[in-house]
């Protein structure tokens, strides 16, 4: 049976998601404090994670960022009553999978599940690594090599990186980016994808490498074999 994790320290919020949850045929253990609930979620034992923002004793930002400096890559829905776009985005860039903002429908906190279950599932249904020319990623290990080289890459260049590389040969336009790495709606006014593209090309082509990842004046940008 598929285990989820709940950490939840608000008593009212934890049962309605255990019983929303366990509803689907899910089985669910709930904790209502941040330091027990990395100690569980470190076990390995869940194939998924609901995480409350603000928790006593650790709080999630802290939870989240631990795992992942960890190498646990157990998906995370983070639930917070913090719902400013800044909030979502700290949320999300220490290595959430997505964020849903308190008062909440538990129909769409289930759906949100069972989307990031499937994903997870397709994930290890399929190879474990992605491959561009002599660009190579593992999703198990979160690491990327060039040439055999380890790259070393921030936990948003990881995303983008792995976005493109899924789509290989697509051109992806900055809206599409934009929602898949950070997770909420495009702002064309912003350089945010800009400035991550191009601190990814410096650590995937550089200066002698044949480049891989090329923009699309007008459209977008695209990863694909050199030319």
């Amino acid at each position: 049976m598929t285990r989820i994790l709940t950490i939840e320290d608000d008593a009212v919020t934890a049962r309605e998601i255990v019983a929303e949850l366990s509803s689907h045929g899910l089985e669910v253990d709930w904790v209502d404090n941040g330091r027990e609930g990395l100690e569980r979620a470190v076990s390995g034992d869940y194939d998924l994670i609901t995480l409350d923002r603000m928790l006593p004793e650790l709080d999630g930002l802290a939870i989240v960022t631990t795992l992942r400096t960890m190498g646990v890559a157990t998906p995370i829905l983070m639930i917070s009553a913090l719902s400013d776009v800044d909030e979502r985005v700290r949320g999300l860039r220490a290595g959430g999978d997505d964020y849903l903002t308190k008062p909440f429908a538990t129909d769409e906190m289930a759906a949100r599940v069972e989307v990031l279950l499937r994903r997870q599932n397709t994930v290890t249904a399929q190879a474990t690594t992605l491959r561009v020319a002599d660009l190579e990623l593992n999703l198990i290990s979160h690491e990327a090599r060039r040439n055999s080289q380890l790259l070393t890459l921030l936990p948003t260049e990881y995303k983008l990186l792995e976005f493109l590389m899924r789509n290989t040969g697509q051109i992806l336009s900055r809206m599409m980016i934009f929602e898949e790495v950070w997770g909420y709606h495009f702002d064309p006014g912003t350089n945010l994808i800009d400035v991550h593209i191009g601190r990814l090309r410096k650590k995937i082509d550089p200066p002698g490498k044949a480049p891989l990842i090329r923009t699309v004046r007008g459209s977008g940008y695209v990863i694909a074999e050199p030319l």
